[in-house]
């Protein structure tokens, strides 16, 4: 049984972008094929939440060989998208220095529950959990078409 969403997705306004592509280059090092994260919807400081999407495109880098006829989403490259995220979050939340780096130091608990197509929005949702001056951690959720697809912690670090 799938764990609860950890956002009520009935109450955030996706038409509402709180940090799309120019406002994400100032948070995020990231560029080119490895931009996985097309917008922020919702920032919350206080309930230490975010949620951001990532239009799955037809001419996404892995489209032509992961699976040659059946293009699915790489397991890999939905907790990149859940970590540019959580990244974002804590960035702002810390009132960092845009141009430094947090960069993995783990996952725990992974699991994928469904499959992500071209053609898709994959809905992340961010929840901080442990937020220190170098290491973080954040339970992270993706979610296509009202059904959770993978979850897992991401632990960050500064480096």
């Amino acid at each position: 049984m799938p764990p609860p969403l950890l956002v009520d997705l009935a109450t955030v306004d996706f038409n509402h972008v709180e940090a799309g592509r120019e406002v994400l280059n100032t948070f995020l090092q990231q560029r080119f094929e490895m931009e996985q994260l097309d917008a922020v919807v919702k920032y919350d400081r206080e309930t230490k939440i975010a949620v951001g999407y990532k239009d799955v495109r037809t001419d996404e880098f892995w489209v032509r060989g992961h699976i040659p006829g059946r293009p699915l989403m790489p397991g890999v490259i939905m907790i990149e998208a859940a970590a540019q995220l959580s990244t974002y979050w804590i960035k702002r939340a810390l009132g960092d220095d845009p141009g430094r780096f947090i960069g993995f130091a783990g996952l725990e608990h992974v699991r994928f529950r469904g499959t992500v197509l071209p053609g898709d929005r994959l809905i992340l949702l961010s929840k901080n959990t442990d937020l220190r001056a170098r290491t973080s951690r954040c339970q992270a959720q993706g979610v296509v078409n009202g059904k959770l697809v993978f979850e897992g912690e991401i632990l960050g670090m500064a480096v």
